[in-house]
């Protein structure tokens, strides 16, 4: 929605919440603590709050003065009921459907922009022609589109200016033009694809389960090149040449994370079995197989090399956030991690430059400084590296922040208890200078050395 204000400065851009402290975040005058980290977001939201961007608790208000509505919710995987463990839970989606419903004016376009399952447009459209809510009806019309979103969290705003496509689905022609002419106003109409609106809501899901699928499919490689004496990156170079494969997404790491890979996937999983796809649904079922196996082998990993044990033993985890450039937490494969480790009795101090201790207590379910009452580990949040690698058994290296490619490496093992290690999950550190440490090192898909 900034992007769309900055772009369009004649359209004027609400964006609402029921909220009341995220709204407050987005308005406050400094734009310090904005709920969502994104690099160039918060000079995009200054350009142009207040201007013809604005936030809002006042949903009626905003729906009422609106033409056009993008419905941009949460759909987490359901964790109860029919299709629990699999399916998307649409209670949001209904939610803000039947308030669209309820106070819209005129004619009002639907833009679903969540990731939904396919056929959720039906959903919508039976709630808008149907609600209890919906007053006044005679006066009332509704054009529902699918525009899925295609972002990468920590390029979001680049991905936004200069996107690979934009997808719009849709049945009335003259709401699908009237969309693609606010997108057109900076992106190529070459890159505005016009499709049905099933096509446009499953392409989403199947664009993610692919990238997940590459995800998976060169992390499973990685402890093949390990027991071989292959590495990794060759590997990826060799295969990444190949004009047919393409070098993106095959970097390794400790698993995938983020709201969208696991939860779409699962959606996916769920839509072919309903259909009775059942050799489907398990081939993109192992997908999420192999990502939960790499978290498990890594924390398994650094215990093996800690003599069998790592009870009582200080470990620096660098990372909680599921990639660089962003403060979601999301399916982080730092949760998992962590939980094995402080479950085996790990005393970890958890460092990320935009996750607070707060978030890690949330994701974690355990408090900050609380011991497991059985293996008496814990945790707690270190702002200073230094500081935290004083007397360290260990350095995990979870998320490939910038930061942590700068740091003095040398001064870092000179602290730690020896003999002590560090294992680089996303290969930030090259070989030669992990040598020169005259340090334990493990990389992902290295040969030991």
């Amino acid at each position: 929605m900034a992007v769309i204000s900055d772009h369009c400065p004649e359209i004027e851009v609400t964006l609402v919440d029921i909220d009341e402290s995220k709204i407050a975040a987005w308005n406050d005058s400094d734009l310090m603590n904005l709920p969502i980290y994104e690099p160039g977001l918060k000079e995009v939201v200054k350009r142009n709050r207040n201007r013809n961007l604005f936030f809002s608790t006042n949903i009626s208000k905003a729906i009422s003065e609106a033409e056009i509505i993008f419905i941009s919710v949460n759909t987490p995987t359901k964790v109860s009921g029919l299709g629990a463990g699999y399916a998307s839970d649409l209670k949001w989606v209904e939610s803000s459907a039947r308030q669209v419903a309820k106070y819209a004016k005129g004619h009002t376009i639907i833009v679903e922009k969540s990731t939904v399952p396919v056929k959720t447009a039906e959903l919508i459209k039976e709630i808008l022609m149907n609600s209890e809510n919906n007053s006044d009806f005679e006066n009332k019309s509704f054009s529902v589109l699918s525009s899925p979103e295609f972002l990468a969290e920590g390029t979001a705003i680049i991905d936004l200016e200069n996107p690979d496509r934009v997808l719009i689905g849709g049945e009335d022609y003259r709401a699908i033009n009237i969309l693609k002419e606010i997108y057109i106003k900076w992106i190529p109409e070459e890159k505005i694809l016009l499709t049905n609106i099933w096509s446009s809501e499953l392409s989403k899901l199947i664009a993610n389960a692919f990238l997940a699928q590459r995800l998976s499919s060169i992390n499973s490689i990685t402890a093949l090149c390990e027991s071989t004496g292959a590495d990794i990156d060759e590997v990826v170079k060799a295969i990444g040449h190949d004009t047919r494969i393409g070098k993106k997404f095959l970097s390794p790491s400790p698993g995938f994370g983020g709201s969208c890979f696991k939860k779409d996937i699962l959606n996916l999983v769920y839509l072919c079995r309903h259909y009775g796809l059942d050799s489907t649904a398990n081939y993109w079922e192992q997908v999420l197989i192999i990502n939960h196996w790499q978290k498990k082998r890594i924390s398994h990993l650094v215990v093996e090399k800690l003599f069998g044990t790592v009870t009582g033993k200080k470990i620096l985890l660098l990372g909680f956030a599921f990639k660089a450039n962003t403060n979601d937490t999301r399916e982080s494969p730092a949760i998992e991690i962590s939980k094995n480790l402080i479950e085996n009795g790990a005393q970890i101090n958890i460092n990320d430059p935009k996750v607070n201790n707060k978030q890690i207590e949330q994701e974690l379910s355990i408090k900050e400084f609380e011991e497991n009452p059985i293996s008496h580990g814990r945790w707690n949040f270190e702002k200073d590296i230094y500081k935290s690698a004083k007397n360290a058994d260990a350095i995990i290296i979870i998320t490939e922040w910038q930061e942590y490619r700068e740091l003095n490496w040398q001064k870092l093992s000179n602290l730690m208890r020896k003999p002590a290690w560090i294992f680089d999950t996303r290969k930030i550190i090259s070989k030669d200078n992990l040598i020169e440490l005259g340090i334990n090192f493990w990389q992902v898909g290295t040969p030991d050395i």
